[in-house]
């Protein structure tokens, strides 16, 4: 008998992020005292007549706008069937932007773990079991937390002394205040002085800077100082093959895209095309663990390194899974406010800065599915009543 999903459940809840607030437009998380910022994430659980469940805490409003025609096809499917799921769904949302696979189909490995009693990286085929990390900042903020060059410069420092290996910097940005490009480009080079020799360096901007001109000045900034990487500088959002390809030809720093650009069609399209350096590759974002495997291997064909965005269980398992590779995102960080990492985790498993050990690396759950055990009162006791039950 082949186990059959039951039930689906999808439960909205927030948790407080103290100290945090957002810039002037209201997007970017900064620091800020005394402020509060809810975030909100959502607790998926597909349930089978195995009593086995498969579980997944994360994704966000627009992908759980989509778990109602995922769920409905998937009420009396077979759960191991992933790749049939994945490929039929793929095509019944051709029309939106398939954020809302991503969090299913991690919960349908969740639950493939649960089955075989292995961890999901040893049923992808295990690589390695600990993975280095680097530390990812906030946003820069004019608050008295990461507002200088300088502030910057000392938390590398401190990171670099916590064993992080890598350190990125999310700056203030371009926009109408030139003052922040200079900062920025000057923030590139207190980094670089500080720790320079003993990390290895980013820089994202998060596409905010408005012209290629800008691009071009923080790029050669990053060329002087040995950067790593550049990623997504451009207010096209990230997504122009042709853009990046221009750039990339007039830099030596290598770019990294795609965290933006959905399909595994399109991210190939980038590689083909010499449109990026290292591909960006996110479990939620990319239609689960499925696609975001699949835009590794693809990036292996190519010679290509895949990097994964933002840290999390489901992150660590498919980075476990790959030799092509080479960080782990411990975002965001801060010297003086918490980690955004939600209060979900019982047990040992944690995304915050302590979490790093002394040799810059953090281990692989390696428990059953995911390998990690969510704190489901914490989920219904923070709800926002918004909880949608499919059978």
């Amino acid at each position: 008998m082949t186990p059959t999903i039951t039930k689906i459940e999808s439960r909205e809840f927030e948790y407080p992020l103290e100290d945090v607030g957002t810039d002037e437009h209201g997007f970017n998380l900064v620091y800020e005292p005394g402020e509060t910022t809810m975030r909100k994430l959502f607790g998926i659980k597909i349930y089978t007549d195995e009593g086995i469940t498969g579980e997944y805490v994360g994704g966000n409003s627009p992908a759980a706008a989509q778990y109602n025609i995922i769920a409905k096809y998937l009420i009396g499917k077979d759960p191991l069937q992933r790749e049939k799921h994945w490929s039929e769904v793929k095509r019944a949302l051709r029309k939106y932007d398939r954020m809302g696979i991503g969090p299913i189909d991690i919960a349908l490995w969740d639950f493939a773990g649960k089955y075989y009693d292995a961890p999901i990286h040893e049923l992808l085929g295990t690589y390695r079991e600990r993975i280095p990390a680097y530390a990812s900042t906030y946003h820069g903020d004019d608050a008295g937390g990461l507002d200088s060059p300088a502030a910057f410069a000392d938390f590398a420092e401190d990171c670099r002394d916590r064993g992080f290996g890598g350190f990125k910097i999310h700056g203030w940005g371009g926009g109408d205040d030139a003052r922040d490009l200079t900062r920025e480009i000057e923030a590139v080079r207190a980094v670089g002085d500080a720790v320079g020799e003993d990390m290895d360096l980013m820089h994202d901007p998060a596409c905010e800077l408005e012209t290629f001109a800008d691009a071009l000045k923080l790029g050669r900034a990053l060329d002087e100082a040995g950067f790593f990487w550049y990623e997504d500088p451009f207010r096209d959002g990230g997504i122009s093959q042709h853009a990046h390809r221009k750039l990339a030809r007039k830099l030596e720093t290598p770019i990294l895209q795609t965290e933006h650009v959905r399909g595994l069609e399109s991210k190939s399209d980038f590689a083909a095309n010499e449109a990026t350096d290292f591909l960006r590759a996110d479990p939620e974002y990319d239609a689960g663990i499925t696609g975001a495997i699949k835009v590794a291997r693809m990036a292996e064909a190519f010679g290509l390194d895949v990097e994964f965005h933002a840290p999390g269980p489901a992150q660590r398992h498919c980075i476990a899974a790959c030799r092509n590779s080479n960080y782990y995102e411990l975002a965001l960080v801060h010297p003086d406010c918490q980690n955004t990492q939600p209060p979900v985790y019982q047990g040992g498993y944690s995304d915050l800065m302590a979490a790093v050990d002394d040799d810059g690396t953090v281990p692989v759950p390696d428990g059953p599915g995911l390998g990690v055990d969510y704190d489901w009162g914490y989920i219904e006791e923070n709800g926002t009543g918004s909880v949608h039950v499919y059978e």
